[in-house]
């Protein structure tokens, strides 16, 4: 249990929930992989625009931890508060992202929801505007990978909170 104390009043939070399972321990060779896949997805892509692709992807699949992690890198690399706190609502506030994240976002969104099976041509077509055909796929491997880490976290209930940022690095 987590209490905050104020100057007049303590407020008492819930309970933490505990992780269902430790899955790297007990499949270490898959988290090593894992490791290894995400660093070769964010070879040559700025790093602003990466953990945006991450927090995004981490919002969609309500995955806690990963938001946890992938905001607080963002903030210590210099990212502005105010553009993750609008990344949830992006698409009402593109004003805050350039053609590019917006591009790397629209994307985003189509690659974790596939609720029609596919990434729409106009999603596409305009990602392939906006980044080189290698850093296109970069973008997508990205995505796919943080979309990856999101299922272990969920299903395993990783605990958010407790991350500080570059730790696992």
């Amino acid at each position: 249990m987590t209490t905050h104390t104020e100057t007049t009043t303590t407020v008492e939070y819930a309970p933490e929930r505990p992780a269902r399972l430790e899955w790297a321990k007990h499949a270490p060779e898959v988290y090593k992989a894992m490791v290894r896949l995400d660093t070769a997805a964010r070879k040559g892509l700025d790093h602003t625009l990466y953990e945006l692709v991450k927090i995004r992807a981490s919002q969609i699949n309500h995955c806690a931890f990963c938001i946890d992690m992938h905001t607080k890198d963002a903030l210590a690399a210099g990212e502005s508060v105010e553009r993750i706190v609008q990344l949830s609502a992006w698409d009402e506030s593109r004003h805050f992202y350039t053609a590019k994240e917006i591009a790397a976002l629209e994307l985003t969104e189509a690659v974790t929801v596939l609720t029609d099976g596919f990434v729409p041509d106009e999603v596409y077509a305009n990602a392939a505007k906006q980044f080189e055909e290698a850093e296109l796929a970069q973008v997508i491997a990205a995505i796919t990978v943080i979309n990856a880490w999101n299922r272990f976290g969920v299903t395993c209930r990783m605990a958010p909170g407790h991350y500080e940022p570059g730790q696992y690095k």
